[in-house]
């Protein structure tokens, strides 16, 4: 049976990183004979520069009829002066997240060891490193209601936004992060801010009830800064970190530096069917768009992680992440990762090298 996957390349760096996952699903794809029926449509920018909507009708109808996506990146400061709705990242994007309701976001934080000494700490502090930080990714401070700016009865403007959470929201993400908790350590920290917000203080709540279903699974909890003080001091301590959309965005950005270049690092985002769109998590980078400098293998990986999570393919998808450890044991590197003695190249090089490492 066939699947259709969805490629929406994006903006910046996207097209040029997705060029390259395009090329290794390809080649697996006929490896393992998976049916695969790619397709591909515009996204964010790109889209409001073509057809004035950056998720428009003929992409959406794609995104609803496609089993999963990939998409490579959207945004930059060419569009930041359209009113916030109708930019790039609230409204393709976010769009997408709230409409498919992907409301759990996994971004594993895993220190290649190849890569060990890019990272800026010190090897015997983040070398093994495998965090696992699970993000609510459709509710929090970024959906809540009301939000905008005004101006006040002195003539002074104002920002606001809403940061809300119930317990169905807490609990479903809850669910997510234990059920990963038991496929690993058995270890989950929960981060918050319980002593002064209460939409967390229910977090909190909610996530010791839901602790009853899992007697298996260490639960713990952290305050936020207290969390992100503790990834850079003893990263290893974590296995399994659930936290909001808000808290979760900032500190899986903190946690991918650790690995050495956020260049590495995947991301899902699940609804409750496992249908799901995969990213990078280093967005679209357009200082560097266009120079081929591009690391793709974080989109890759993201490919990878599609193939097993949303369409149940675990064979191809090991294959793809035993070809870029191939590559990196190779020292073949770009160069947000290089170092001194190694192969520097570029984007096309790399993906080529992953391609010739699946074929060998």
């Amino acid at each position: 049976m066939s699947k259709k996957v969805l490629l929406l390349p994006g903006d910046g760096i996207g097209p040029e990183i997705a060029a390259e996952a395009r090329k290794v699903l390809d080649l697996v794809n006929d490896q393992f004979s998976l049916g695969l029926e790619m397709d591909d449509a515009l996204v964010g920018g790109a889209a409001i520069d073509a057809e004035g909507d950056a998720l428009p009708t003929t992409t959406w109808e794609k995104v609803e009829a496609a089993d999963a996506i990939l998409l490579g990146a959207v945004g930059g400061p060419k569009w930041d002066t359209l009113p916030p709705s109708e930019r790039p990242e609230k409204g393709g994007l976010l769009k997408i997240r709230a409409q498919l309701d992907l409301f759990g976001n996994l971004r594993p934080a895993i220190l290649y060891p190849q890569l060990a000494h890019a990272s800026t700490l010190k090897e015997d502090v983040v070398s093994g490193l495998d965090i696992l930080i699970v993000r609510e990714l459709t509710g929090g401070i970024y959906f809540g209601e009301p939000r905008g700016i005004k101006t006040k009865e002195n003539g002074v403007r104002e920002g606001y936004n809403t940061y809300v959470y119930d317990e169905e929201q807490i609990r479903r993400i809850g669910r997510v992060a234990f059920e990963a908790a038991m496929k690993r350590g058995k270890r989950l920290c929960s981060v918050d801010k319980a002593n002064v917000l209460e939409v967390t203080m229910l977090w909190r709540e909610v996530m010791e009830d839901l602790s009853k279903e899992y007697p298996e699974v260490e639960l713990s909890h952290m305050y936020v800064d207290n969390a992100a003080m503790q990834l850079v001091r003893a990263p290893k301590q974590f296995d399994v970190i659930v936290t909001g959309n808000m808290f979760g965005d900032i500190l899986s950005d903190a946690a991918a530096m650790l690995t050495g270049s956020i260049g590495m690092l995947p991301s899902a985002s699940l609804d409750v069917n496992g249908k799901g769109m995969y990213e990078p998590c280093h967005g679209s980078a357009p200082d560097i768009a266009g120079q081929g400098i591009a690391n793709p293998l974080a989109m890759i990986i993201s490919a990878a992680m599609m193939l097993r999570h949303s369409l149940g393919m675990e064979a191809p998808a090991a294959k793809i992440e035993a070809a870029v450890d191939v590559v990196l044991d190779q020292g073949l590197r770009t160069g947000d990762i290089w170092s001194e003695g190694m192969q520097k190249v570029s984007t096309v090089e790399m993906g080529d090298a992953v391609v010739a490492a699946l074929k060998s």
